[in-house]
């Protein structure tokens, strides 16, 4: 049997122009890793949305993703929450388990 590691997974969905400021605050947070995804339609509070036909980074959404130790979690989301503050976006954390702890 393999040993399983208890993490947290922070999943941000962000407009593309907030990316940046929001790696930043990722990398001060000592966050170790994040892969980011096009976030191509969805649906929200406001109705449904879709980044079809956009030519630029206004009005794109992006989904990062990164799994971080439980203990530095809310340290993470704090970072993330000064840069989220004022922008569209949705965080939420969860927890996972991982085969390899060093990673995080």
């Amino acid at each position: 049997m393999v040993d399983m590691h208890p993490k947290k997974r922070v999943e941000i969905v962000v407009e593309a122009p907030a990316l940046h400021r929001l790696t930043d605050a990722l990398d001060r947070a000592g966050v170790t890793g994040y892969t980011i995804v096009p976030a191509l339609a969805g649906r929200g509070r406001g109705g449904s949305w879709s980044g079809e036909g956009l030519a630029g980074d206004a009005g794109r959404m992006v989904i990062v993703v990164s799994i971080v130790d439980a203990a530095r979690a809310d340290a993470v989301v704090s970072g993330v929450y000064a840069v989220l503050a004022r922008q569209i976006g949705v965080v939420s954390v969860s927890d996972v388990a991982v085969i390899r702890a060093d990673h995080f």
